[in-house]
Order: structure tokens, then sequence, then C-alpha cells
């Protein structure tokens, strides 16, 4: 949604004078006045009532929040984020000491820190074309 600039309120302005005429523009002007607050006090109103019926717990409803995606991040995950927080740290404190037993046990059976970084041994003769099966795929 975009706001009106100064060169569009001009062109309204010309073209409201230009409608109605000078002699009518200000009465034109209450009366779009009145119909502008009759119809923000509907909206007033009416989120007004839609907060009172949902209870407390949507106390801060916001229109926006009525998308689904914004309603489920506000009141569905931002309420689970603690749990997942917490989630992840416990498992990094497992890492950590998965990490310190494996240190552990390569140092009592004499094996380096870390894995060498040859990786497994290939039981595949590089020479020779790969198996392939066409009826397998």
């Amino acid at each position: 949604m975009s706001t009106a600039g100064p060169a569009e309120i001009a062109v309204l302005i010309i073209i409201a004078v230009l409608m109605f005429g000078p002699d009518k523009l200000p009465e034109m002007a209450r009366k779009a006045a009145r119909v502008y607050h009759y119809l923000k006090n509907i909206a007033n109103n009416t989120r007004d009532q839609l907060r009172s019926e949902l209870g407390p717990q949507f106390a801060d409803l916001d229109y926006q929040d009525l998308k689904p995606q914004n309603f489920v991040r506000k009141y569905v995950l931002d309420g689970l984020q603690d749990d997942i927080d917490e989630i992840k740290s416990d498992l990094s404190d497992v890492r950590s000491d998965l990490d310190l037993g494996l240190a552990d046990i390569r140092n009592s059976e004499g094996l380096p820190e870390a894995p060498s970084e040859s990786g497994p041994e290939s039981v595949h003769d590089s020479s020779q074309p790969v198996p392939f099966d066409t009826e397998a795929t």
C-alpha cells in the first residue's frame, strides 16, 4: 500500500474543485471526513470485539496475525523456540561429551587424535570400468 505524494494530492484537489465547485467543496470535505471517521470507528470496534472474544492470550492481536503463516509463527513457533533452544543446547553437550570420550579412547589405544584423511580403502580397481546393470535401474 503506497501513500499519495504531493503531486497526486494536488491532482485530486483540482479534480474535486472541478467536480463539486468551490462552493460545495468544504461541505464535501466535511462529509468525507465524517465517513472516514465512521469507517475508522467500525474497524476499531471490530478489532476490539475480536480481541475480547479471543481472550487474553490474543490481546496483542494484529490484523497481519490473521495470515496463517504469521499466526503460526507468532503463536506456535515462538512458544516452542525456548524448547528448541534447550534441545540444541542438550545436543551440543552430548556431542562434546562424545568427542571427549572418543579422544580418551584414542589416547588409551595409542591412536592419532584425528582420523587419517585417506578415507576408507577402495574395493574397486580404478583401472576397470564400474559394473553397471541396465535392468536394475
